[in-house]
């Protein structure tokens, strides 16, 4: 099969495109910068922004299945950087794909798109999607999970997959972050430390992608449907955080914040941060002190019913692996 992965240069596109090759799909991949992990595994690389149609456009012609992964992602920004990456962007991709007659588009979401700043504890895909948002990133994101559910139909097959937190070596995100701001002492738990987070590996988050894209076709279970996708292992956030930075040989976090404080502190950083125009990232947002402190695990019977969804590397393998990848 001819595929085609935006965002392949990335983290969890990378992952997908060494399996689509691994099964003997033929693979390009769509990204700004250049990749040349990727073109040495053989892929046909095209440099291009998603926002821009024409290099959408040229990308997706003469394949058979699209994985949409590219994103702007971020709690900070302007909201028009993050509408032309995830909305604009998705709106090219959905439209290149009617265009060429393309019949699977897999997208990668989020589950940030259904948090409403309160505790998701096994949720599952029936919740709605808030009236509001703490920030633009998940609300770009959802008015893009919308745009490619709406255009599933009689020719045009289309899922949606919410992973959530994915980590693992080769993380240029959220591990790397973390061990950054611990190293400079910025990181603080975040209210009392119970809340409890359900994160994704890797080799899980790809995994699943590839099974949904197996499962999708015109008419079937999964079309038009949007899945969460997880590990499967609901703990502690401050305990998993703390055994992601041990695998860096730094030491647990200590120092806390009370949940409401790191809200209001928020809060102020965000209207300091507008009223100066300053486009760094604010020590903390509205959005981080309610993931920080509110718990977000999910249900994931639909992915294991509808396309065998079971992850297999646990969160103490996965931990194994990446304590090798930093040493």
């Amino acid at each position: 099969m001819h595929v085609l992965v935006t965002g392949g240069g990335g983290f969890l596109g990378q992952a997908i495109v060494r399996r689509l090759l691994a099964r003997g799909d033929q693979v390009k991949a769509l990204q700004r910068s250049k990749a040349p992990d990727l073109v040495s595994l053989g892929v046909e690389c095209i440099s291009g922004d998603i926002s821009d149609a024409v290099a959408v456009n040229r990308a997706v012609s003469g394949c058979e299945a699209v994985f949409h992964v590219a994103a702007r992602a971020g709690v900070w920004g302007s909201y028009d950087e993050f509408h032309r990456a995830n909305v604009t962007g998705t709106e090219n991709v959905v439209s290149a794909c009617q265009a060429f007659g393309i019949r699977k588009l897999i997208y990668t979401s989020s589950p940030s798109v259904v948090f409403d700043g309160r505790d998701e504890s096994g949720i599952d895909e029936s919740v709605p999607y808030p009236t509001r948002y703490l920030t633009h990133y998940p609300l770009t994101k959802a008015i893009a999970e919308r745009i490619v559910l709406t255009a599933n139909g009689p020719k045009l097959a289309t899922v949606s997959l919410r992973p959530h937190l994915i980590w693992g070596p080769g993380d240029n995100h959220l591990v790397p972050r973390l061990i950054q701001r611990a190293r400079q002492n910025k990181l603080r738990r975040v209210g009392p430390g119970t809340n409890l987070v359900d994160a994704t590996y890797i080799d899980n988050a790809a995994e699943a992608h590839l099974l949904a894209s197996n499962a999708l076709d015109i008419g079937s279970t999964v079309a038009g449907k949007a899945y969460f996708v997880s590990n499967g292992e609901p703990v502690p956030l401050w305990n998993l955080i703390d055994r992601l930075l041990a695998c860096a040989d730094i030491p647990p976090i200590r120092r806390t914040i009370p949940a409401t404080t790191a809200y209001n502190l928020g809060w102020l950083f965000e209207v300091i941060y507008k009223l100066a125009g300053r486009r760094g990232e604010p020590p903390m947002t509205r959005f981080v002190a309610r993931q920080l402190s509110t718990s977000h695990w999910y249900s994931l019977d639909a992915a294991r019913r509808d396309f065998g969804y079971v992850p297999r590397i646990s969160i103490e393998e996965g931990l194994k692996r990446l304590a090798v990848s930093l040493r």
